[in-house]
């Protein structure tokens, strides 16, 4: 039997931190592709208060997550426990993004693992209108082995420059076109 919660407690908390993944799941208002978006790697997530978390947005192939929000706000985050009880926890709400480089990021940022720099691209604030639970029964156990340093060995064959780049060319729009990461006149040069 599912519980909807008021807020994040202490134990909830903990739970959530200790979990190595959780999907994204935004969409466009009308139309257009719904978007998933598995998020892993330990330090970047984290909860800001009882009822608003945050995850560390790095430089993918698309730019969804942020057209979305932009777009609508909406947002769920589904935290799925393959280890332990059987538990899944839903985040829904609203989200905005803090783009690098504006002051809100700058204050955000210390929040997370002082590692992987290189390649984030926002800071996805979520704002909880409903914390809920539900028995996960027919998710798999699973043993988790590793994080996947794959990202980080990306990362460190690029520079700043090369992010630049592939935000303007990759990163400005989603797949249906709307508006994502902002394009600077200085990013076009």
């Amino acid at each position: 039997m599912s519980k909807v919660m008021k807020t994040i407690g202490p134990k909830l908390r903990e739970w959530l931190l200790a979990q190595p993944m959780f999907v994204v799941a935004t969409a466009p208002s009308e139309g257009g592709h719904v978007n998933a978006s598995p998020k892993g790697m330990a330090g970047t997530f984290v909860v800001l208060d009882p009822t608003t978390v945050a995850y560390l947005d790095y430089t993918g192939s698309g730019a969804e997550t942020i057209a979305h929000l932009r777009q609508n706000g909406r947002i769920a985050l589904m935290f799925t426990a393959f280890e332990g009880p059987p538990t899944i926890v839903r985040l829904q709400g609203r989200g905005r993004v803090v783009i690098a480089g504006e002051p809100e990021f700058d204050l955000l940022r210390p929040l997370f693992s002082k590692e992987r720099e290189l390649g984030q691209r926002s800071i996805i604030v979520v704002e909880c209108d409903r914390i809920a639970d539900s028995c996960g029964f027919s998710v798999p156990h699973m043993e988790f082995v590793a994080e996947r340093d794959l990202l980080d060995r990306h990362a460190a064959r690029r520079d700043q420059a090369h992010y630049d780049r592939y935000w303007v060319e990759r990163n400005a729009v989603s797949i249906d076109g709307l508006p994502a990461l902002p394009v600077r006149e200085a990013d076009l040069r």
